[in-house]
Formats: C-alpha cells, sequence, structure tokens
C-alpha cells in the first residue's frame, strides 16, 4: 500500500517554509534544490524539517490543506522554532 507524505521545508535563503505532500519526501527536496519546482526556485536552497506519514492520499492533501491555512500557521510556526532550536539556527 502506498504512504503519502505531507512535508515542510525551510528555506536557506529567506527562512520562510513550504508545505507539500509526495510520495517521497526525499525525492521532492532534490526536485525543489535543483530548480525544477516553479513556486520555489527563487528560494533555494531547503532542508526538509518535517514530514507526516498518512496511509490514505485523502488525508494527506487535507492535512497539507490545513497547514497551508491561517490556521496551520501556529502549527507551521511551532514546526519551525522547533527545528531552529535543535540545530541552533537563526534566519
Amino acid at each position: 500500500m502506498d504512504k503519502y507524505f505531507v512535508y515542510v521545508l525551510i528555506s536557506k535563503k529567506d527562512g520562510k517554509l513550504y508545505v507539500g505532500c509526495s510520495k517521497n519526501p526525499t525525492s521532492r527536496l532534490e526536485a525543489h534544490n535543483s530548480g525544477s519546482v516553479a513556486s520555489t526556485q527563487r528560494r533555494k536552497p531547503f532542508v526538509l524539517i518535517h514530514t507526516e506519514i498518512f496511509e490514505k492520499k485523502a488525508d494527506a492533501f487535507n492535512r497539507e490543506r490545513f497547514l497551508k491555512s491561517l490556521w496551520g500557521a501556529r502549527t507551521k510556526n511551532k514546526i519551525r522554532e522547533t527545528y531552529l532550536k535543535n540545530n541552533m539556527l537563526e534566519f
């Protein structure tokens, strides 16, 4: 059975987050960093900072939609803060 991942990337250039959904977040990160994803071309390079696994595609896309919403901003900010704290980085 396929697994679906919701992933969060942080731009090393500007510290902003990007949320996406994929069956393979590692290869998707490579696509973002190679510049082949138009929406993130100018913000590369990226680091994968968070993944969530889902059995159902619909559940993964609903989670992605939530994280991209205004209500999901708090959750995304906590993910960013935790990553930066654990990696002693600042933007």
